[in-house]
């Protein structure tokens, strides 16, 4: 069978779908073959171990989660104001809503990796780097936040992000109001 990228993004995104739904006892590459519709041994021959296929879902999640470079671009020639650092939150809170799997599938893998060392290792890199790239683009936007700053509001959407896809404590409060009250809290 030929490798591509095609099949191996669509082999992921199946194995999201079932970290999602099944949590991580459910994620086998039986279960992901499923999902995919693909013959059975196809994810095994993508992702030869557990740990190969829980690394290229931590990789998947983050494509998936990676902002448009042209929307940061033409935020980024933007007067820094406090308006425009809540439109970016409000941009993170966006994609992690969008598609509800993907945020679920990445509390599942949070939750892992509390009990497997080297999930802790993936999805830790991962989201170092991710807080490492919010710093250098809030900083080289001359946007307000330090990296304390920074590091609260990835503590605040984590919870807020956690409350929303689960059962939320105040279901008719709106995201975006309690986006920019965050914002105004934090930065004030």
């Amino acid at each position: 069978m030929a490798r591509n990228a095609d099949r191996r993004a669509a082999l992921a995104d199946a194995g999201i779908h079932v970290l999602a739904r099944s949590g991580a006892r459910g994620l086998t590459h039986r279960a992901v073959d499923a999902e995919a519709g693909t013959p059975r041994g196809t994810a095994s021959n993508y992702f030869p171990t557990r740990d190969a296929l829980v690394a290229e879902l931590v990789s998947r999640i983050g494509e998936r989660l990676t902002p448009d470079p042209e929307l940061l671009a033409s935020r980024a020639t933007q007067k820094p104001t406090r308006a425009l650092f809540a439109t970016y939150i409000r941009d993170v809170v966006a994609r992690l809503s969008a598609d509800p799997d993907v945020s679920l599938a990445l509390f599942e893998l949070r939750l892992e990796a509390v009990r497997r060392p080297s999930v802790a290792e993936a999805l830790g890199a991962w989201r170092r780097r991710a807080f490492e790239g919010d710093v250098v683009f809030t900083t080289q936007a001359g946007l307000p936040g330090t990296r304390s700053e920074i590091a609260l509001f990835h503590y605040a959407l984590d919870g807020l992000m956690l409350d929303r896809l689960t059962v939320p404590i105040d279901p008719e409060t709106s995201t975006d109001e309690i986006v920019e009250q965050l914002v105004s809290r934090l930065l004030a």
